[in-house]
């Protein structure tokens, strides 16, 4: 197939020139959505790309890339190479895969890219299965003890769902992509469940799971693990009990989860499994929010199912959690007024993004850039965030999926939301509105799309 446009030697193409190319590839383009496996699976074949490490999957609603990354970072601490592929990117189409803790080359990719186009002949492959192709070729190049994939969208159709999870993990389930994936949890739970193979780990970190995912699992016999019964978390902090956690709000108290006392330090929790396994003392991830203390429960578990083959020690665990770091979740920016980032675009991520907000100290005004796609449940975002906002500032995003400001405001007003304090034409003229009425006490937030924390971040000149 022909390069419309580009007359450039195969040397010579840049990253810019190929993901130009596979933009064009694929008739809907970058933002197109396909779901399938026919098409990447034909060309993997082609490749004759095989699985010569550890793969963990790990899909969701809400959680993976916190997940992803600290998964990462415990393996790097125990000494192991590992490749990650995430989406989407927040600046540089190079975030999306890691060789080694490390962003992967321009060089890099459009070595891959050229072995996936010589390898696809006509096949119309979408930007994502071009992309989740050239990863795997890198890691194959790489030569890695582990490589941790990012489900796309759903999972049982996802191009990365042609790689055969030795432990898969569905971080949380809830209501998202629901024109592709269904409008019920059922249908969605489903679809996340498709990850799981024979015999082979499903962590589930759900605490109250549609009966279709578990019944999915059972089916193709998945050994299944639930948070809060097979594995969980318990807060150790003075005072009254906490109670273990799920995405869902459900939970055990620490005395059931732990069966008696519990020693209570402050700042510290502990990780649990049904069989006894205990790893207690633990410091928070370097990551904030509560909902922190669930990706890391789901990670552990993941890394003690797949232990035999990838042992880590207690050390690794630790050093791994206070050093992971992931961009533009709940991501505070040194410097006052408070800028906090965050890519939540649905209510389940709003609602974790809320609480995270409620713990984070005082702040006299919350000011909030906000720009969303106008497929996904504004409302509904609105209404689980909207007791931590005090002023809204709408803006527009680039793009024919975005909801304009004006309709934004729109729906703030609808929800009882309040008063939009204007409409702005990007979330950097939003961020300078902000900065210019904000006081030193006062926060913004920057929330609602990877576009508009892309857009923030740009305009403050710094790097993911």
């Amino acid at each position: 197939m022909g390069w419309p446009g580009v007359l450039l030697e195969k040397t010579e193409r840049s990253l810019e020139d190929w993901l130009d190319h596979l933009e064009r590839l694929h008739p809907r383009g970058q933002a197109g959505i396909e779901l399938g496996l026919e098409r990447v699976r034909q060309v993997s074949l082609a490749l004759q790309q095989r699985q010569g490490c550890p793969v963990i999957t790990v899909g969701g609603t809400n959680g993976k890339g916190s997940t992803c990354a600290m998964l990462e970072r415990i393996l790097l601490a125990a000494g192991y190479r590992v490749g990650v592929y995430t989406s989407p990117h927040l600046l540089r189409y190079n975030e999306r895969v890691r060789l080694n803790g490390a962003a992967a080359d321009d060089a890099d990719f459009c070595a891959a890219f050229s072995r996936v186009e010589a390898a696809r002949s006509s096949v119309p492959l979408t930007y994502f299965e071009f992309g989740t192709l050239a990863a795997w070729e890198m890691f194959a190049v790489a030569g890695l003890d582990a490589i941790i994939l990012e489900v796309g969208l759903g999972g049982r159709l996802d191009a990365t769902n042609i790689y055969d999870a030795d432990c898969a993990i569905v971080a949380t389930v809830g209501l998202d992509h629901m024109d592709y994936l269904g409008p019920t949890r059922e249908q969605i739970g489903r679809e996340k469940a498709g990850i799981c193979r024979a015999g082979r780990p499903l962590i589930c970190g759900d605490a109250e799971p549609p009966q279709s995912l578990t019944e999915t699992c059972r089916l193709a016999s998945a050994d299944f693990w639930q948070i809060g019964r097979d594995f969980g978390f318990i807060k150790q902090n003075a005072g009254p009990p906490q109670v273990l956690l799920g995405p869902q709000g459900g939970g055990r108290s620490v005395a059931a989860a732990t069966g008696g006392g519990v020693n209570r330090q402050e700042g510290q929790w502990q990780y649990w499994e049904k069989d006894g396994r205990k790893l207690g003392g633990l410091a928070f991830p370097a990551l904030r929010g509560d909902c922190q203390l669930h990706n890391a429960s789901c990670a552990i578990a993941a890394l003690y199912a797949l232990h035999d083959r990838l042992p880590v020690a207690v050390q690794d665990i630790r050093r791994g959690l206070s050093e992971v770091a992931v961009a533009g979740r709940c991501q505070v920016l040194p410097g006052r007024p408070q800028v906090v980032l965050d890519v939540a675009h649905n209510p389940q991520a709003a609602a974790a993004l809320a609480a995270s907000l409620s713990g984070m100290g005082f702040a006299r005004t919350t000011w909030a850039v906000f720009g969303m796609m106008a497929d996904k449940d504004i409302a509904g975002v609105i209404e689980a965030v909207c007791h931590r906002v005090d002023r809204w500032l709408p803006c527009d995003l680039p793009g024919p999926r975005a909801a304009t400001a004006v309709d934004l405001a729109a729906i703030i007003t609808k929800v009882g939301a309040g008063k939009a304090a204007g409409q702005f034409a990007s979330p950097a003229v939003a961020l300078a509105h902000a900065q210019e009425k904000a006081g030193d006490d006062d926060r913004i937030l920057v929330f609602g799309s990877f576009l508009t924390v892309e857009g923030v971040m740009r305009s403050l000149g710094r790097n993911a």
